[in-house]
């Protein structure tokens, strides 16, 4: 198999980025007057649900059954989401989430080595904006033949629906790509659209299920190993 994409998750497996957008929240909620904190423990849990907004329903209803919600609750939800985003962006743009090791690297050596490049998340433009302006300028998007964002598809992983949406802009089949994921949602996504996926785990989501993935990696720091692996071209 010649592979022609490869198609990056970006929470977790761009950068180690979880945690931020924990801190992110709990600044939102605090400038919002609730008395909410998210720790370490229930951040484990609640990353079971992707999507910020969602994480949120999620939390009020699993976790404050007693919460009185308001007449706008779609407002309230979607307002906090906003104050977490720019919490969160903010810590981007002062660059304290760096890629994870070989990420750039494998950005680079692939592009010029004629592999076409594209993202499948569920995260929103401005967080992925945020971290890639960072990291590889200003024209980060040139880099990308495709961008797929969760709110542009109905359903967010573990659903395909935004690896199915990539793979359409590609214009390319299951079988000519690859995915880089870090979480069983991320990984249920990419092979249910039939796609050979390859994972990445970091704090979050070192003890999750990897059932079907070809292999599971720390991190692409040896990133020589990763294209034997993958059958990728040594771009050297």
């Amino acid at each position: 198999m010649t592979i022609k994409a490869i198609i990056f998750d970006v929470d977790g497996t761009l950068a180690d980025t979880e945690d931020a957008h924990r801190i992110a929240f709990n600044k939102a909620f605090a400038e919002n007057n609730l008395d909410w904190n998210w720790d370490v423990e229930l951040y484990d849990k609640l990353l079971k649900v992707t999507g910020g907004k969602e994480r949120i329903k999620y939390f009020i209803e699993r976790f404050l059954t007693g919460f009185e919600k308001p007449e706008d609750y779609e407002g309230f939800v979607k307002h906090l989401h906003l104050v977490k985003t720019r919490h969160y962006t903010a810590m981007l743009a002062d660059g304290h989430i760096p890629l994870r090791p070989g990420i750039k690297q494998l950005i680079s050596e692939a592009r010029a080595g004629g592999i076409r490049l594209a993202i499948a998340t569920t995260t929103s433009p401005e967080n992925v904006a945020g971290l890639l302006e960072v990291e590889l300028g200003k024209d980060w998007e040139s880099y990308f033949a495709s961008v797929g964002y969760g709110d542009i598809v109905p359903h967010k992983k573990p659903a395909p629906d935004i690896y199915n949406w990539v793979l359409e802009q590609l214009k390319l089949k299951p079988q000519d790509c690859i995915a880089l994921e870090d979480s069983n949602n991320g990984l249920r996504s990419s092979l249910a659209a039939g796609i050979k996926t390859y994972i990445t785990i970091n704090h979050y989501t070192r003890n999750q299920d990897f059932t079907g993935a070809t292999d599971v990696f720390d991190d692409l720091s040896d990133l020589d190993a990763f294209y034997r692996v993958t059958g990728l071209p040594l771009f050297k």
